[in-house]
């Protein structure tokens, strides 16, 4: 390895770094800040919530919209790149991830608000089929097929099924449903939110994008890695099979 290339590995290495601690730092505040919100009288406890699950909402959109960025990056001739299929690949993943977490802590909130664990609200019932259409991805990716192929196919999933992500963010506005209005319009104080419910829930915002980012830049680095093998597999079966025939 040259000098010029260990330079920017140890550069991307302490950039990585950095992002973790920014990352763990964050979330920890955040678990901080909503320990320390005061109980109300319509949620109890369970409104401490506001500090993880919005910001959890939140990363799962952005993880989607990555994935769909890098895929359309990846379809147009111009930008097209392998790094384009990896980020893409990488995202979705973790786009599964925060939109599990994200169907989780919002039916531990239903549940004393609404008296149900689950309901076919709006806005669950599309945050529901957004992680279906999240893992029918992954599972796309999957099946065997040429690695153009592959990425082909998965980047027009992507491309198709990201509409699912604005409907579900303006669904209560659009549709009458059990869940609150978006919490962004809900930054008044003393009328929605009170200041330190509105404090926590922005530091969750942060923490769960910095989360994100970490978790990607981490996969997309593993993703490299398995590429570069299963290209060493290939070369090397290639040229078994070349020696084979030379060997006859």
């Amino acid at each position: 390895m040259s000098n010029g290339s260990g330079r920017r590995a140890g550069t991307a290495g302490a950039l990585t770094t950095t992002l973790g601690i920014a990352a763990l730092l964050s979330l920890g505040v955040t678990f901080a800040l909503g320990l320390s919100l005061p109980a109300t009288v319509e949620q109890g406890d369970y409104s401490r919530l506001i500090a993880i699950h919005p910001g959890l909402a939140w990363a799962s959109y952005v993880a989607f919209g990555v994935g769909a960025l890098a895929s359309a990056a990846w379809l147009w001739p111009r930008t097209r790149a392998r790094s384009w299929d990896l980020l893409a690949g990488a995202s979705m993943e973790v786009a599964v991830l925060f939109t599990a977490l994200t169907l989780v802590t919002g039916s531990i909130w239903g549940r004393p608000t609404w008296g149900v664990w689950w309901t076919w609200d709006a806005r669950l019932t599309l945050s529901a089929l957004m992680f279906m259409l999240e893992l029918g991805y992954l599972a796309l990716r999957r099946v065997p097929a040429d690695v153009e192929i592959t990425a082909n196919r998965s980047a027009v999933a992507a491309l198709l099924s990201v509409v699912v992500v604005p409907v579900n963010h303006f669904a209560v506005e659009w549709w009458r449903t059990l869940h609150q209005g978006r919490s962004l319009m809900q930054l008044n104080p003393r009328r929605e939110l009170d200041g330190e419910f509105i404090g926590a829930m922005l530091v969750g915002f942060l923490a769960m994008t910095l989360v994100y980012s970490w978790l990607v830049v981490h996969r997309v680095r593993v993703a490299r890695l398995e590429a570069a093998e299963d290209e060493s597999m290939l070369a090397r079966a290639l040229d078994e099979r070349r020696a084979e025939e030379v060997t006859v």
